[in-house]
């Protein structure tokens, strides 16, 4: 999936969202925010719960479907021609070609990640990625994932992983699998030294007591 808007179909992965709204109670008013700037960068949603015009709780949703790499414009022009329609002959027989662009896409969001939910883990709220299966598979036979839990609202970083399902009436994303984690797990996910801010906090504590 290349297009992110597939992903907000009947707004069903902010409804997969709102347990994470601890703060949420009856009578508040929900609101979805879009291109919100925090430390670390924008967040593309917030879910928001509202009471008399002041936010009681937020949760950020991040989308992330494939990238390309090359350009599709040969083909297009070449399915123009086969449908009548006249082009560039240029443009039909260059011989430049696109794909995706899966390891670049899942190392880019997985840095992304890595430098906003710090923000999210310190304030105690919740950062959502949602994700197609087919790039969460990717994901998980790539880099280090085997230390996520099985979703637990306590973490501040959440997956949220679609698939396509066919049905009578088309086409549908629904809800596949759940698993969240910390900082410090999505550092592990990237190879990173998570150890590095305990030893950092080890060796400023040993500091202060001189």
């Amino acid at each position: 999936m290349i297009c992110p808007l597939r992903l907000l179909e009947r707004w069903q992965i902010f409804v997969d969202c709102l347990h994470l709204l601890q703060g949420h109670s009856p009578g508040n008013e929900l609101h979805i925010v879009s291109e919100v700037g925090i430390p670390g960068g924008s967040v593309d949603y917030f879910l928001v719960s509202v009471l008399e015009g002041r936010v009681r709780d937020f949760v950020g949703i991040e989308l992330q479907t494939l990238d390309t790499t090359g350009t599709v414009w040969p083909e297009r022009q070449r399915l123009l021609q086969e449908l009548g329609v006249n082009v560039e002959d240029a443009d039909v027989l260059s011989d430049k070609s696109f794909g995706m662009n899966w390891k670049m896409t899942a190392k880019t969001i997985l840095v992304q990640l890595h430098h906003k939910v710090s923000t999210f883990e310190y304030l105690n709220k919740n950062l959502v990625l949602v994700i197609q299966d087919k790039l969460f598979d990717y994901m998980r036979r790539n880099f280090n994932f085997k230390h996520l839990n099985v979703a637990r609202d306590a973490d501040p970083m959440h997956f949220h992983s679609y698939r396509l399902t066919s049905r009578a009436d088309g086409r549908r994303m629904a809800l596949d699998e759940r698993f969240s984690t910390d900082m410090d797990g999505i550092a592990i996910c990237l190879g990173l030294q998570a150890e590095a801010n305990l030893e950092i906090e080890q060796i400023s504590a040993a500091i202060e007591t001189k």
